[in-house]
Order: structure tokens, then sequence, then C-alpha cells
């Protein structure tokens, strides 16, 4: 009996500031990329969304995720496709094990932003919580509860 497929997750970040026709462009050539060689088992746009860090000075990003099963010729050739395309924020292709579960059918809520990073502040990170005192050593602790003996 021969083995599953591999399944492969690609994660796609476009640039928001290009053109819509541009980004579609980038999109299709990657979709067909995978047609030719493997198949297209999962196809989501998530809109876009906030970046959690600046990625090459950009706030934003478009977000796709492409599922497929392809040959290692055909993510050797997305890689160095993705890769010199300026539109490109970020991708990642991972390779999924077997059990994982399926990615959510409705786009993933964005995450919720702050009032100082809506105004484009740098929020500072939270100060750390004191450290508990440390234990005293258990006879030490039991000396002190025992009453004094009473001197006669």
């Amino acid at each position: 009996m021969s083995a599953p497929k591999p399944l492969y997750d690609l994660v796609l970040l476009l640039d928001t500031a290009a053109e819509d026709a541009r980004r579609a462009e980038i999109l299709q050539a990657a979709e067909g990329a995978i047609a030719k060689d493997g198949e297209i088992v999962n196809k989501q746009d998530w809109g876009a969304r906030q970046l959690a860090y600046e990625i090459r000075h950009k706030q934003a990003a478009d977000y796709h995720l492409l599922q497929f099963h392809g040959s290692p010729e055909l993510l050797a050739q997305l890689d160095r496709t993705l890769s010199i395309t300026d539109e490109v924020v970020r991708f990642r292709i991972i390779k999924l094990a077997p059990g994982t579960p399926a990615p959510p059918e409705t786009r993933p809520e964005p995450r919720p932003q702050t009032a100082a990073e809506a105004a484009g502040e740098t929020v500072p990170e939270a100060p750390a919580a004191p450290e508990a005192p440390a234990a005293e050593p258990a006879g030490v602790a039991a000396e002190a509860a025992a009453p004094a003996p009473d001197a006669a």
C-alpha cells in the first residue's frame, strides 16, 4: 500500500500597497504552478490584516492560505518564484503532519488593537511581576510557631 501524498500549507502575505490586479496575478501564478504539478485541496482568502510586527516597514498584508499536494520540484519552484517577487511580504510552506486538523472554514478574526496601537504609538511591555519571597526552611518556621518556654 502506498503512503498518502503529503499535504502542504502555503501561507502567502501580499503587500496591501500593490495594485489589486498585481496581487491577483501573483496568487493566480502560484495557483497555476500548483495545479500544473500538484493538486489544490483548499484555498482561503483571509483578507487584509494588521501584522503582529512590521516586516520591511509594512504594517499590514493581504493573507492567503493554499493547501495542496505537490512534489519537491514544485516546492523548489514556489520557493524561488515567491522569494524574488517584490509584492510578496512573506510566505511560508509547511508540510503538515498526518492527522493535522483542517483550517477554519471562516476567516479568522483579526487581532484586537489597543487605542495606542490604533494611534500608531509603540506600546511598552508590561513590567514583570515581582518575585515571591523565598520560603523559609521548615525548621525556622516551626520554631517561630512554637510557644516560648516559660522561664521560672
